[in-house]
């Protein structure tokens, strides 16, 4: 197993940082727990998506409406986990803790598992962001190159082109094949994976027989395997995209940093975590209300991975606060004006990790 510390002998920046935040909440007296503006999201997408499920198996529709509200729900369905699903697996949707592991499973209803991507995302990727070797969000080798470090096969020379496809296919691969695979090995990349007591492996294969049922065996029978076959494309298509391009504009894009851990090997970042967050993080799109209000403040995630127990709702305003504060620090705050130049950015960056390094013999 690797092993990674960071220099937190000298935390000056996250403390200064840590206390104009905790003034922000304290002066203005807010909840760092989500509000109307969280809960009237939830009102919105998890009945939307319930009509929509409805709609398709009930009612007859021309094939070209069945398409589109099959991408509608994909798109819905990745909107539920970037705003209800993501809050609450971070402890920041309720400061109530059974309504936080409630709304959680809503990660289970699109067919993942809560338990496990909260030890994926909570601790490892939030902990290790970046770090090539354990952060399991860019441990996509060989089939895609996302860092210096990683191993280089031909193949990556086109990734710029075919990470499409990746993307697309990305949420289907989650539901049936990288849970199992995590959940048999008992590890996440080179970490292993908490100890599931019997009430977690019971939700895990629950869930997923729900996810049989809802997704594929109750929409087969209602309008038959080929609809279904197209819809159910269709909807993992769309949300494969959506839920990929979001997460990747957040750490594969110019001027974030990577850092590198070889298998067993201990290794030191000489700059405290707080730092580390920051220099391998950037926000994109900051003023754009509306995609904003779509990837549950995701475009914000600087903040996110400083805070990722406040809830994204604050993100916003916390914004202010974490820019002074680096500009104080002279520390390097990567921001991308809107959404478009992000994935420029981002596909920038793939075409350049897609060149044969001058030392590879591949």
């Amino acid at each position: 197993m690797s092993k990674v510390t960071f220099n937190n002998k000298n935390t000056t920046f996250y403390t200064t940082l840590k206390a104009s935040v905790e003034q922000y909440f304290t002066t203005n007296n807010i909840k760092k727990t989500g509000n109307w503006k969280l809960y009237s999201k939830s009102v919105i997408l998890i009945p939307s998506a319930i009509l929509i499920y409805i709609s398709l198996l009930v009612f007859t529709m021309p094939a070209l409406v069945g398409i589109v509200l099959s991408c509608a729900l994909g798109l819905i369905l990745a909107s539920i986990g970037f705003n209800v699903m993501h809050d609450a697996c971070h402890g920041s949707y309720s400061r109530k803790g059974w309504v936080n592991d409630m709304m959680g499973l809503s990660l289970n209803a699109l067919g993942g598992n809560a338990f496990i991507w909260k030890f994926k995302h909570n601790i490892i990727h939030h902990t290790y962001t970046n770090v090539d070797g354990i952060d399991d969000d860019i441990a996509k080798s060989p089939l895609m190159r996302q860092c210096d470090t990683q191993k280089w096969v031909p193949a990556h020379r086109f990734q710029q082109y075919y990470v499409v496809l990746v993307y697309a296919i990305s949420s289907f691969a989650w539901v049936v094949m990288m849970d199992f695979n995590k959940y048999f090995k008992k590890k996440i990349q080179s970490t292993p994976l908490q100890k599931m007591d019997q009430r977690e492996h019971f939700v895990f294969w629950f869930s997923k027989a729900l996810y049989l049922i809802f997704y594929i065996t109750l929409p087969i029978v209602f309008v038959g395997w080929k609809a279904w076959l197209v819809g159910f494309a269709c909807m993992h298509v769309t949300m494969g995209l959506t839920l990929a391009l979001v997460f990747q504009l957040a750490h594969v894009v110019e001027h974030a940093e990577f850092e590198y851990v070889g298998i067993n090997d201990n290794k030191k970042i000489e700059e405290e975590w707080a730092i580390h967050q920051v220099k391998t993080t950037a926000n994109f799109a900051p003023k754009n209300k509306l995609v904003s209000w779509y990837v549950g403040g995701l475009n914000f995630q600087i903040e996110h991975h400083l805070f990722p127990r406040v809830s994204h709702v604050h993100y916003p305003a916390i914004s202010k606060i974490v820019k002074q504060t680096c500009e104080q620090f002279n520390i390097n705050y990567n921001e991308f004006p809107t959404m478009t130049s992000a994935i420029g950015s981002h596909f920038k960056m793939m075409k350049q990790f897609g060149k044969k390094p001058v030392y590879a013999n591949a």
